[in-house]
């Protein structure tokens, strides 16, 4: 077997110039979730700040801040009430830069989370608009419309929010905001100067305190052409996603972005941004392009199967979209808004050859939700088999790799939350009909005990389950063969893989075989099947997600080094 080419040394790799971040990994940070050094049971960014060293040593390259500003907690910290600020639960401004100092000394850059679509009703530009009443300019930074029926007392339309409910809100003078997300979300009116100009000043306050990129969420739904007559939802269904939509995907809120390109390249090296665009793949390249926000979020590996023809479809269509806008590609397997991926992958579904009555993953992860994590279909060691495969594939790919903080544990969701202790406005708005995201926002174990597994000294925001004892970092630290172990060695040799974007398929033989190499070499393989796959005596294998006796075997995914790595 070939000698590693790097072990963990508590040091990521960093690019030297400004395009660090097209092969960059990413490590998405729940900060109320992460470590908690005050012991409120809410995590701080004192408590990332004591964690820094484990960071350096997974061999990240960057840290994505989830929203820490000051908040009502209306929805996990997106309801933001003041974009310049830290939360006090979180911690100050010193604490910030404290935090983006320790983490650049190793080596890590930093991006973090900008909320444009809405405010929190709680921000001051939205209490003065309350008090300032019809036609005043305050308002006019939000949406703000008359009701209907005779006196007014119905809202706009019929539009239901993201969250469930109606999506307009009535205020005591009788006229009625619109809020595409939990009702304490208020939407922005980006037709309005004031509006793009306090943005910019946001942008550029958190990277002159030195931040290195932002993601920008929901960046396809800022700008609305809400003339009269407003659309039914009937209507608002038929109207091709051809960038004239009234509400999404708008191609004017390209003009939006092309000034924020220009602050962010107005410093050296340029600041970097990622889209989260839920749009048409064909539409994706214009949030990627270089005069836009440069990146866009890749979704479509959270709603595919452990399937190759699937992968293999989303891979060959994603790296085109890429070269497209000029951009790199993005792979993401979990994130903050979903079911974690070891959990997706242990529920059987028809595509897989399961009895499970949903058709999709996401639909069957919402049924396992619904039954508390009762339902039998579940299969806890195959979806943390499955899981390691898919990373160890993903993280083999051309493009950006976006890992959630605990997946490199191997967590599963955690469905076990009793109601009065759920924190989603999902599950507030829908009645308990939708779950919501609290299951995969649970604080992380760094022990096999304690009050809160390490989190804190002062218990943990979200209850964890006593399965979480198998999963704390300090077991896995010493653990050879543990999840933590697997990320580790792969980041530590994925450094090998970035001299350049290039991917080749090679034929197996075999539909649920994948194979590809990338330059220098390098191949990767996954079978995504049950039935062992033969792999030549010369393979030269050097990280494999499960045991490797020679054979590849079922729902596994081997790295092959080419001959004599230096």
């Amino acid at each position: 077997m070939a000698q590693l080419l790097a072990e963990p040394t508590g040091t990521a790799f960093l690019h030297d110039d400004a395009s660090w971040w097209r092969q960059a990994v990413v490590y998405q940070i729940y900060p109320r979730s992460f470590a908690d050094a005050n012991g409120d049971g809410t995590g701080d960014l004192a408590g990332i700040c004591a964690r820094v060293d484990y960071l350096a040593g997974l061999g990240i390259d960057a840290v994505w801040l989830s929203p820490f500003y000051p908040s009502a907690l209306a929805d996990g910290g997106y309801d933001v009430a003041d974009y310049r600020d830290v939360d006090p639960r979180i911690g100050t401004l010193d604490d910030f830069d404290a935090l983006v100092a320790a983490l650049h000394a190793r080596g890590i850059r930093v991006i973090v989370d900008i909320v444009p679509n809405h405010t929190s009703n709680l921000h001051a530009w939205f209490q003065e608009a309350l008090a300032a009443g019809r036609g005043s300019a305050a308002r006019e930074r939000y949406i703000f419309r008359d009701g209907t029926g005779p006196d007014g007392s119905l809202p706009p339309t019929d539009w239901v929010s993201m969250f469930g409910g109606p999506a307009w809100e009535r205020v005591p003078d009788g006229q009625w905001y619109l809020h595409n997300f939990a009702v304490e979300q208020p939407d922005l009116n980006w037709a309005n100067p004031e509006v793009r100009a306090d943005f910019v000043t946001t942008l550029r306050f958190w990277a002159d305190r030195g931040v290195d990129g932002f993601r920008i969420d929901v960046a396809h739904m800022l700008t609305k052409d809400l003339s009269e007559p407003l659309p039914s939802t009937a209507q608002l269904a038929l109207i091709p996603k051809d960038g004239n939509h009234p509400l999404v995907d708008r191609d004017d809120v390209q003009e939006v972005y092309a000034e924020w390109r220009e602050v962010f390249n107005s410093y050296d090296p340029p600041r970097t941004a990622v889209a989260e665009a839920w749009v048409n793949p064909a539409r994706v390249p214009l949030y990627a392009s270089p005069t836009s926000l440069g990146q866009a979020f890749n979704f479509d590996l959270l709603l595919a199967d452990f399937d190759a023809g699937q992968f293999r479809d989303i891979i060959t269509a994603s790296l085109d979209l890429a070269a497209r806008s000029g951009s790199s590609s993005t792979w993401v397997l979990s994130n903050h808004d979903v079911v974690r991926h070891a959990t997706r992958y242990a529920l059987s579904s028809p595509r897989t050859g399961g009895q499970h009555p949903d058709a999709t993953p996401a639909s069957a992860a919402s049924a396992w939700l619904r039954s508390r994590g009762a339902d039998p279909a579940l299969d806890r060691e195959r979806g943390e088999r499955r899981a390691r495969a898919a990373t160890l594939l993903m993280l083999g790919l051309p493009g950006s790799a976006y890992l959630y903080q605990g997946e490199e544990l191997g967590l599963h969701e955690v469905a076990e939350i009793p109601d009065e202790q759920r924190q989603d406005p999902t599950f507030f708005r829908t009645g308990g009909a939708e779950i919501g995201r609290d299951g995969c926002r649970v604080p992380l174990p760094w022990t096999p005990g304690g009050t809160s597994f390490g989190f804190g000294p002062g218990g943990a925001h979200l209850p964890q389950p006593a399965w979480f004892t198998d999963h704390a970092v300090a077991l896995e630290d010493r653990d050879p063969d543990s999840t933590l172990s697997l990320y580790r060695r792969a980041l530590a040799l994925r450094h090998a893989l970035r001299a350049d974007e290039r991917l080749t398929w090679i034929e197996t033989g075999r539909e649920d075989v994948l194979r590809f190499a990338r330059p220098g070499g390098w191949e990767v393989v996954t079978n995504f099947g049950t039935q062992d796959y033969p792999l030549e005596p010369t393979a030269d294998v050097v990280v494999s997600s499960s045991e490797f006796t020679g054979t590849l075997a079922g729902e596994s995914t081997v790295w092959i080094a080419p001959e004599g790595p230096s």
